[in-house]
C-alpha cells in the first residue's frame, strides 16, 4: 500500500473502492458477454467477483473493522463492533446481467457507533460515483408534475399511493441505488419502496441522499437505523424536501 493510500480517510477509501470495483465489474461483464455466458451465470460471477474484491480491499485497509455484505453470512461480531462496513457488491444484479443496462450500483457505507459516517454509491456503467463527502449538490428542478421512480418489476402499494395522491409521472429503474441517485441527480423527485429490503440495500444510498439534503426515512417517517440485529429493513423513502409532507401523508396507512 502506498503512503497516500495508508493515510486515506474512510470516505476516500469508500469512494475509491466503489470506483475501482465498478471498473473491474464493467470489464468482467464485457469479457463474459463476449464469451457468451448465460444470464444466470453472469449474475453469479458478478456477485462473487464484487464481493471478493471489496472484502479483500476493506480487510487490507481496515483490518480491525467488521464487514456486513449481502454476499456473505452475517458476521455477528458486528453487533459488538464500533465500526461496520455495510456493502452491496452489486445492487441490481438483474440489471448487471442485462447489458447494456446502466441501472445497477455498488454500495459501500461505514456504520460507526450508531451512525453512517461515510458512504459511496457508484454507477459504473455511467462512470459516476456519489459520496457523502463532498456531498452532491441537489439541482434545482422545475416541472409541472413530480416524477416518482419505482421498481422495474413491481408496483409497491406505497408507490401506487404516492403516484395517485401527488399526480406523479412514473419512471422505472432497477437497483435501489440507481433509483436513489436519480433523485440526487434531479432526474426524479421521489422514490418510495415498501416491498422489502435489507440493510445493505439502503445504507449507502440513504447516507448519500441525506448528505445531499434530501428527505430520507422509513415510510412511517422514522429514521433508518443500521447495524441492528435483524438484517431486514423493509421500506425506504427518499424525496426532495418539498415533497416530504405529502409523501408521508400519502403512505400513512
Amino acid at each position: 500500500m502506498t503512503d497516500a493510500r495508508a493515510s486515506e480517510t474512510d470516505q476516500e477509501l469508500a469512494t475509491r473502492l466503489a470506483v475501482e470495483a465498478g471498473r473491474m465489474l464493467v470489464e468482467l461483464r464485457d469479457d463474459l458477454v463476449r464469451e457468451g455466458i448465460h444470464y444466470w451465470d453472469l449474475k453469479d460471477e458478478g456477485d462473487v467477483a464484487g464481493h471478493r474484491f471489496l472484502v479483500s480491499a476493506l480487510t487490507a485497509a481496515r483490518p480491525d473493522d467488521v464487514i456486513l455484505s449481502e454476499e456473505a453470512a452475517d458476521n455477528r461480531r458486528r453487533l459488538q463492533a464500533d465500526r461496520v462496513w455495510i456493502i452491496d457488491p452489486i445492487d441490481g444484479t438483474n440489471e448487471f446481467a442485462e447489458p447494456p443496462r446502466f441501472d445497477w450500483a455498488i454500495h459501500i457505507a461505514l456504520w460507526e457507533r450508531g451512525a453512517l459516517t461515510a458512504a459511496a454509491v457508484s454507477m459504473p456503467a455511467l462512470d459516476l460515483v456519489f459520496s457523502t463527502h463532498p456531498a452532491p449538490t441537489l439541482p434545482a428542478v422545475e416541472r409541472e408534475r413530480p416524477i416518482l421512480v419505482t421498481s422495474r418489476s413491481r408496483n409497491t402499494y406505497a408507490a401506487v399511493r404516492v403516484a395517485n395522491e401527488l399526480g406523479c409521472d412514473v419512471g422505472r429503474l432497477g437497483s435501489a441505488g440507481a433509483k436513489t441517485m436519480a433523485v440526487v441527480m434531479g432526474e426524479a423527485d421521489i422514490y418510495v419502496h415498501d416491498g422489502g429490503m435489507y440493510q445493505w440495500d439502503s445504507a449507502a444510498p440513504a447516507a448519500v441522499a441525506l448528505a445531499a439534503g434530501l428527505h430520507v426515512s422509513r415510510i412511517d417517517g422514522s429514521p433508518l437505523v443500521y447495524n441492528q440485529e435483524s438484517l431486514w429493513l423493509p421500506d425506504f423513502v427518499v424525496c426532495r424536501p418539498e415533497f416530504a409532507g405529502a409523501v408521508l401523508a400519502a403512505v400513512d396507512f
